[in-house]
């Protein structure tokens, strides 16, 4: 229950639904009791067991209660038989359908209120889930499977809601029938009550039994379904590789390895949960059994209970066998759920370990320089970056250049602070970026990758991720800085045009161009510029290196370069060996060293 508990939290905003709904299970719960019990009046004039009573009784307390209400009805039957023959009849017959009709209405409104509920419940769980997880850092999806988050957000949330959010609507109506029930049966009979006390002890003890192993199975269920959805996550971004090796079979096998194993956990998952109806029903039926004995005895032999009271009795006895399945299988729904919700809260309690200080500060331009002073930097045990240090100066460029693996992009992360560093610091003015808020300190930046991140939708939105606020003129403008307008002025609708799914609508050049007029009209202070033009051809490099130059205009840039035709112009050029620097200069002044930049210019010169 701990983990239900925290989700009940996202219950206070709705509160007053709550209460409503409470209010209306209290009328529901007394009105259905009301209902059976008013089947005792017409009972007793259809077995004609009234008897003539011609004087109102009088209330002497509750400890004749009893008496008092069968000598009223008495009384009331006899004024009803005087006034006109079936008048009785009439009267009881609309007393038990008006106690059915305020049952139902109630009932409905009790649903009514709890929707509201549930609904604003899970809403906030989707949008708190979705805004942790776009706050995690970049290293903690480094580590997760991305078809494993899409289940904790997708199917997860779902299980909550048939789970543990069902279970609202059970917490105060089922109890309160079964309450209210009881307590009409004791009224009529003390005795015969004591059964049904043996029932629910029994019953709950075996539904128990039966309900251990459900949260582990659960739990293989749910992490199977991340793990099928990684694969099909896997396969529709490879989709190209997957045909190009024939390797559809491969996939295929993997995926239904995972359904099948899927298939048999959930198998033996619902055939355990569908034991709760039928084991609780066969108990309580087993008691209805008994009952029937036991009552008929005191109606036939002992003549201690009135026949129609006896049936009274044993519709109550009935109505308890509902609420009281609904219960059981509720208890179920908690531990299936609670399977989810330990899931899903995993993510929402995960401490980002890159959070803003208390007191960090707001930096709004560059001044003068940004230093990287002694760092280290690894991912696990891998040391990336070895005390390194490294100074671009307001206005300049400098060029990162070396083998893969020798850390380049790992400077980009490190700077953007999509990881922080072991040990060491970056500072941006002297200040350390530690201590500046990250969303003004990305507000400083504009990134350019060597994979164009595009999404889903027009021209004109993908451009205006830079700065929501610009006119379409100001998206023609960096759209022409970026020699992009040249493509998207012939498009259908122009920068209304979908660009479809990773813009793969559009070229590899085109979509690179586009992110860099992303990144013109974000017109920011530093540039970073992570491969940008090496997955591009020959014509498509020449086009995005002269939207590059126009961008870097005045600007401070840390290039990282795998052509390192395109950063000639660099006013430094450092390259990188296993995390430290072996050589910088300027290209000439490196080219004259004939060190590892000159070998590296050699062999991309031979290709």
């Amino acid at each position: 229950m701990t983990y239900f508990k925290k989700i009940l939290r996202f219950a206070g905003p709705y509160k007053r639904y709550a209460v409503l709904n409470i209010i209306s299970n209290i009328f529901y719960a007394l009105f259905g009791t009301l209902a059976m019990v008013s089947l005792f009046p017409m009972l007793s004039v259809l077995f004609d067991q009234t008897k003539r009573a011609t004087t109102k009784p009088i209330w002497t307390g509750f400890s004749n209660a009893k008496d008092y209400l069968e000598n009223y009805l008495n009384y009331f039957v006899t004024q009803q038989a005087e006034s006109g023959e079936g008048n009785a009849l009439i009267f009881m017959v609309g007393l038990v359908i008006g106690m059915f009709f305020l049952k139902n209405l109630f009932s409905y409104l009790a649903m009514f209120f709890i929707t509201f509920l549930r609904n604003g419940v899970l809403k906030d769980l989707r949008n708190e889930l979705y805004q942790k997880t776009i706050e995690l850092p970049i290293s903690y999806y480094s580590e997760k499977r991305k078809g494993d988050t899409l289940a904790r957000i997708t199917s997860d949330v779902l299980e909550i809601q048939h789970s543990f959010l069902s279970i609202l609507e059970l917490i105060v109506r089922e109890p309160l029938t079964i309450l209210f029930t009881i307590a009409a049966m004791l009224f009529i009979s003390p005795k015969l009550t004591l059964f049904v006390f043996i029932f629910i002890p029994v019953s709950g003890f075996l539904i128990s039994l039966i309900g251990k192993s459900l949260k582990r199975k659960s739990d293989k269920v749910q992490e199977e379904q991340g793990y099928f959805l990684s694969i099909l996550e896997e396969t529709l971004g490879g989709l190209k590789v997957i045909k190009g090796f024939n390797a559809e079979k491969i996939f295929g096998n993997k995926f239904q390895d995972s359904t099948q194993r899927f298939f048999n956990f959930s198998n033996s998952l619902l055939n355990r949960q569908n034991l709760a109806s039928p084991t609780s029903e066969f108990l309580g039926i087993t008691v209805i059994g008994i009952l029937l004995w036991y009552g008929g005895q005191m109606v036939l032999v002992d003549k201690t209970l009135k026949p129609e009271l006896f049936i009274t009795y044993m519709g109550l006895a009935y109505q308890i066998l509902t609420p009281a399945k609904a219960i059981s299988k509720a208890s179920y729904s908690v531990k299936k759920g609670n399977a989810a919700a330990e899931r899903v809260l995993e993510i929402i309690e995960t401490v980002n370990p890159i959070e803003d200080k208390p007191n960090a500060l707001v930096k709004d331009d560059l001044n003068t320089s940004i230093d990287l002073r002694n760092i280290t930097f690894k991912y696990e045990d891998d040391i990336v970056l070895d005390d390194f240090s490294m100074t671009v100066n307001k206005g300049k460029t400098v060029a990162l250049v070396g083998q893969s693996g020798s850390g380049k992009s790992t400077i980009a992360n490190l700077v953007t602070r999509f990881y922080d560093v072991n040990e060491g610091a970056i500072e941006i003015d002297g200040t350390n970026i530690k201590d500046i808020t990250k969303v003004s300190l990305r507000n400083l930046m504009g990134l350019v990758t060597q994979d164009s991140i595009l999404f889903n939708d027009t021209v004109k939105n993908n451009v205006l991720l830079g700065k929501n606020d610009a006119t379409d003129e100001d998206v023609i403008d960096a759209l022409k800085i970026a020699n992009a307008w040249e493509f998207v002025k012939d498009l259908p609708n122009g920068i209304e045009t979908n660009i479809g799914d990773s813009g793969n609508k559009l070229s590899g050049g085109q979509k690179q161009r586009l992110s860099i007029a992303r990144a013109v009209l974000k017109n920011p202070p530093i540039m970073i510029l992570d491969e940008a033009t090496s997955a591009l051809d020959t014509e498509s490099e020449r086009l995005v290196q002269d939207a590059l130059d126009n961008m870097m205009k005045n600007r401070t840039s840390i290039v990282i370069a795998h052509r390192l035709s395109t950063i000639q112009k660099a006013d430094t050029i450092i390259v990188l060996q296993k995390g430290k620097i072996v050589e910088q200069g300027t290209h000439s002044e490196l080219m004259q060293s004939k060190g590892n930049y000159k070998k590296l210019v050699d062999m991309q010169s031979l290709q």
